[in-house]
């Protein structure tokens, strides 16, 4: 009876493991498979490519920079001046502006991807990357449009989907009551379609910020939500960008004197904030950009128009009703719409199969930079250092130079 169980069980064994290979293609990938189409994908394959090593690009969507295209506003311009921005081993054309703006930085990666020949595969979403101990290989299973599952094996991962993979969508209190549209920044494109309207912004990074702006120059009028205190600077001092002076003063200075040297001159160009209710955190702006990765806001318009009246400022939301907002002091607004300017999240714990590097809170590698960068088992992650394109380009260099040494 044991051998006819036996028997038995081997017959089913085969037939389960003859069905999954009739239904799941299977393919062995020579070099590294990286997940994501975005910037720090296509810097990774560039700088391996360089040292002669092939890889395989796997994208969700259906072009690269999928979050470049199909989830940012008509006038999103890149925050800091093109030469902190350009990925490895290609500039940005010299007749681009300093602050080059989203169709001229997605033409800048269409044209990064085709000099290096870059062909990721799109339309492949990663639902499963597991290492496998018995092989020493990782198992990278993805499904397509049809639901078709294919499975790749390699040697090396490299996890390039981003700080910005999924939206946060927070919950109020009476949002489902609320009439009027609640739309999340990554389907906001322009103003136009609020014009005369009161509209409310939550969120008030730059994105928040850059938001109300557009709403005012198509003659809606907006209100800006703001929980949190935050750093506002100038987008240029003295001529040069906030940021290059910021990392320049920083060969010379310790952090904490050109903090204060940063705020004093914001103070003279652009007021006192809190006199706003944008308060300032007590750490200065490149400090806690350095412990918590909270970028200061780089304004670009934005606070003369609070100055003006042209966008109120409120706390935190409490509530909301039909058509009306109650916040957390007590006042009571009507609006017609609300837009989230509430950021994005990383999704990797939802299908890298090892808890012991990605954080499940935040979905960032549990080891903080400058080490985040290398897993274990040929494990890497690029562009999760939350320093912006210019640590994305630290990281593929890395990875690139690791994986060849190997």
């Amino acid at each position: 009876m044991d051998y006819l169980r036996e028997v038995e069980g081997k017959r089913l064994h085969d037939h389960f493991e003859a069905k999954m290979a009739n239904t799941t293609r299977r393919i062995w990938v020579p070099g590294p498979v990286i997940v994501g189409a975005g910037p720090s994908g296509l810097a990774t394959a560039a700088c391996l490519k360089e040292r002669g090593v092939p890889s395989l690009i796997l994208e969700r969507a259906s072009c690269i920079a999928s979050l470049w295209q199909l989830k940012t506003y008509d006038r999103l311009r890149l925050h800091l001046p093109k030469q902190f921005c350009q990925l490895p081993l290609m500039s940005f054309p010299s007749n681009f502006p300093t602050y080059p703006t989203k169709q001229q930085f997605v033409a800048y990666l269409e044209a990064y991807a085709g000099n290096f020949d870059l062909n990721p595969g799109f339309n492949e979403t990663v639902v499963s990357t597991e290492f496998d101990s018995g092989c020493g290989f990782w198992r990278v299973k993805t499904v397509g449009l049809k639901m078709e599952e294919t499975e790749y094996e390699c040697r090396w991962v490299v996890v390039a989907t981003g700080e910005n993979a999924e939206v946060v969508v927070p919950e109020f209190e009476g949002m489902s009551d609320f009439v009027g549209p609640i739309v999340h920044t990554s389907s906001y494109k322009r103003g136009e379609a609020f014009w005369q309207k009161n509209v409310l912004v939550v969120g008030c990074g730059n994105s928040g910020m850059e938001v109300c702006l557009d709403l005012c120059n198509f003659d809606a009028r907006p209100s800006l939500v703001v929980r949190d205190s935050l750093h506002v600077l100038p987008q240029e001092m003295l001529g040069r960008s906030t940021f290059g002076l910021s990392m320049w003063l920083l060969k010379w200075f310790p952090m904490r004197l050109v903090d204060r040297f940063l705020l004093l001159v914001s103070r003279f160009m652009i007021g006192d904030t809190d006199e706003l209710g944008l308060n300032r955190p007590n750490l200065g702006p490149l400090e806690l950009k350095s412990v918590s990765g909270k970028t200061p806001v780089l304004d670009v318009g934005t606070l003369a128009k609070i100055r003006t009246g042209d966008i109120k400022v409120f706390p935190g939301i409490k509530r909301l009703t039909r058509r009306a907002v109650e916040f957390v002091d007590g006042r009571v607004e009507k609006f017609d719409a609300i837009i989230l300017a509430t950021g994005y999240r990383s999704n990797v714990p939802a299908w890298l199969k090892d808890t012991n590097l990605f954080s499940e809170k935040d979905g960032f590698p549990k080891n903080p930079f400058p080490e985040g960068w290398k897993g274990k088992h040929g494990l890497y992650f690029a562009g999760f250092t939350k320093r912006g394109l210019l640590g994305m380009s630290m990281d593929a260099r890395r990875i690139a130079e690791d994986i060849d040494h190997q």
